[in-house]
Formats: structure tokens, sequence, C-alpha cells
């Protein structure tokens, strides 16, 4: 099972004055998108490709913006998933994470976690991808905090192929960041980032670093 660190993070006491350092995952943590790869290593490679060519048109349809990023990511959840036992996809979670992710993991970016460690920062993890690997991934990197978007389940623990709540990315990383930190008066923020779904969150920040590494 996984671990439930995560899960249900308590909001930090604001009358602390405290330096935080929330780190995007996809695309500034790591080489390229994690997703497809976690796709791949649960449901092999030529099933994963062909449901992913089947989804091309709704992803042309995002790329228009005529379809939000939350749905396609439900259908891909639906496509893929839906009726499977949340605690066996939670489990090939931590395998994923602690074997194929950290090949795609740059070296740097945990260099630089490890210094605001070292300094007794707050460290955050804030992405639009899923909870099911990204907390195993955060636990074992000593993260503080876990935020992501979280893959749903019925009362039987079968996946839905729905998210319990907002598709973590733009508005809602900064929301999320707010809810558990409370006034931005309260703490000083290192924001990473390297895509547009990254930017209000480097707009909160006071020390922004977009594509840094």
């Amino acid at each position: 099972m996984q671990n439930n660190h995560f899960c249900q993070p308590a909001k930090i006491n604001e009358k602390q004055n405290i330096i935080v350092a929330a780190f995007d995952f996809d695309g500034t943590m790591t080489t390229k998108d994690s997703l497809p790869v976690f796709l791949t290593y649960t449901s092999g490679f030529f099933k994963t490709w062909a449901k992913l060519f089947l989804h091309v048109p709704l992803f042309l349809l995002c790329l228009t913006k005529q379809v939000s990023r939350q749905h396609v990511k439900e259908s891909l959840l639906e496509s893929f998933f839906k009726g499977v036992s949340i605690d066996y996809i939670q489990s090939e979670g931590e395998k994923f994470a602690m074997g194929p992710l950290k090949s795609i993991v740059k070296p740097i970016s945990l260099k630089k976690l490890k210094w605001h460690q070292s300094e007794g920062h707050v460290c955050i993890l804030v992405s639009a991808n899923l909870d099911v690997y990204l907390n195993a991934f955060a636990s074992e990197h000593g993260f503080d905090h876990c935020l992501c978007s979280k893959v749903g389940f019925d009362s039987q623990k079968k996946i839905t192929g729905q998210l319990i709540g907002l598709n973590c990315i733009g508005e809602e990383k900064v929301r999320r960041l707010t809810e558990l930190l409370g006034s931005k008066e309260n703490y000083t923020l290192y924001a990473y980032g390297d895509s547009n779904g990254d930017k209000e969150m480097l707009a909160l920040a006071d020390y922004p670093f977009y594509r840094l590494f």
C-alpha cells in the first residue's frame, strides 16, 4: 500500500515565518512527462500507445482549448484504469517510483532539493500528475508535502476514471499552496517550474525560477 503521509496535509501554522521551496515535477524535475511512462509501465508498450493514438483528437481539442486538461486526464484514467483496484494501482505506482521513474529524474533538480532541505526549508512537490506514484516519489526524496492530482475511486475501491477535485495545474497549484500555507505574508516562497501550467505559482513566488534545470 502507498504511504499516506501526503494524503491529508495539515495546514502549516500561520504564525510561523518560514521558507518554502515548491517544485513542479514534469519537465522541471524530469526530462519528460512522466504519465506516458507510467501508463507504459502498467499497461505495456503496444496497449499504451494504441490508446494514446485514439486520444489524439482529444489532445488536439485540448491544444485549441476546446476541452480542458482535466477532461483529457480523466478520459485517459477511464480508458486505462476504470474498474481497476486503487490498491493495485498504488502498489504499481510505488514500484514505478522506486524504479523506472528514477531514469527520467534530473540529478540537478535533486541536488537543488537537497540544498533546500539542508537549509531547513519546507519542500513541497506541486504537480498536475498523479498521486498514485508521486506520493511515493515525494516520500522517498524527503518532501514535506505532495500536492498533486488525485485518482478517484468508489466505495469498492475501484478507480472511477474521475479525479478527486481539480487537476492540480495553474491556479489550482496556488489554491492548494494557499490552503496548506495560509497567508503569503507568513512565508517566503522559492518556486521552480517549466511551463504555462506553473505561471501562477511562479507569479506568487518571491524567488521564481523558470526552466532553471
